[in-house]
């Protein structure tokens, strides 16, 4: 825990301007780069990844999983277009600033109901389904995995849901809010899929095959030094990760470029992946608001990892994702300078 000193009122006025972000109909997208990569159609289930040395589903299955995780986001994109002028609070979960529209549920419920049709044997972990706070959430997602332990290999699938990824700016009508869709298979996330549909951008990965946007291929950003890299950072509801955010500002934005806030673990982690944004960490995730987003980082040729420059899994809370090597290592040397481990 970091102590509270003097220095926090600014750093929350700080804050409260890092939050206002300027959202633009249309940019030039940075370069992307053809990964030619060639897909067997194979039955078997011969595929290794580098990044996790494990074997994969064939590709006809790879391919309906996408298929599916994109239908269900675009159908839950449609729902929150349609109430995109703002929504009512439900309720708030954890505090005030942790907040449930009526929204969120319909959205997960299609996500369901859309992802059960064509795989009804296969696990499914919404967001909505878990009691507020990160031990309930690093609870359900272990309490997921065990029970993955005991299934064959044709129901070892976990779908990880967030309905909508950015609840606060949803309920102001801030077009920053959208579903994460993620497929894990024997605990590894294999298909990830982050559909914007303010800007009608979608976002999805499968492992092995690289990142891309709209059907074309999408690659993390090329900077190489700490100095020109845009970071973004959270604005988080639970105290212990809002003192840690506190006191990562102090030292950390002099070394970038700049810092942006936007609300959304799911938005922030895609623009990694494109290169929009050069890194982005966080302190205190679950499963739901990253899986998706970590598989887009790393097939888009990025890092995911912990604070401790550990690969990301579907256990940790504690994330970096960025474009890798020296920028990377610098963020994680600039977290520990703050004492933000």
């Amino acid at each position: 825990m970091v102590t509270p000193n003097p220095s926090y009122p600014l750093l929350l006025l700080l804050l409260g301007s890092l939050a206002v972000v300027s959202v633009v109909d249309s940019f030039t997208a940075p370069k992307a780069y053809n990964f030619n990569l060639k897909s067997s159609r194979s039955k078997s289930t011969a595929i290794m990844t580098s990044s996790s040395n494990i074997e994969l589903p064939s590709q006809e299955t790879l391919d309906s999983l996408l298929s599916v995780a994109i239908t269900a986001s675009k159908q839950a994109g449609e729902i929150i277009l349609g109430n995109a002028g703002g929504a009512d609070v439900l309720k708030s979960k954890a505090n005030s600033r942790d907040l449930l529209t009526l929204i969120d549920p319909l959205c997960e419920k299609t996500i369901r109901e859309t992802v059960l049709a064509t795989f009804p044997t296969h696990a499914f972990l919404g967001e909505e389904d878990v009691p507020p706070g990160k031990e309930a959430s690093a609870a359900a997602i272990e309490a997921k995995l065990q029970q993955l332990n005991d299934a064959d290999d044709n129901d070892n699938y976990l779908w990880i849901v967030d309905p909508i990824d950015g609840t606060s700016n949803f309920v102001h009508g801030m077009p920053l809010c959208m579903p994460s869709v993620a497929v894990a298979y024997k605990g590894e996330v294999v298909v990830g899929v982050i559909h914007d549909p303010h800007r009608m951008e979608t976002f999805s990965a499968v492992r092995g095959r690289g990142a891309q946007m709209n059907g074309e291929p999408i690659s993390v950003g090329e900077q190489s030094d700490i100095g020109d890299a845009i970071v973004a950072m959270g604005s988080p509801p639970a105290e212990e990760s809002m003192k840690m955010s506190l006191a990562a500002l102090p030292v950390l934005m002099p070394k970038v470029r700049t810092i942006r806030m936007i609300g959304s673990a799911a938005l922030m982690l895609a623009w990694v992946a494109n290169g929009r944004l050069t890194a982005y960490w966080e302190y205190d995730l679950s499963s739901w608001d990253v899986a998706a987003g970590s598989i887009l980082i790393e097939e888009a040729g990025g890092s995911m990892t912990d604070l401790n420059d550990e690969r990301w899994n579907l256990r940790t809370r504690k994330i970096c994702g960025s474009n890798g090597g020296n920028v990377h290592k610098q963020i994680l040397e600039a977290l520990g300078e703050a004492n933000v481990v």
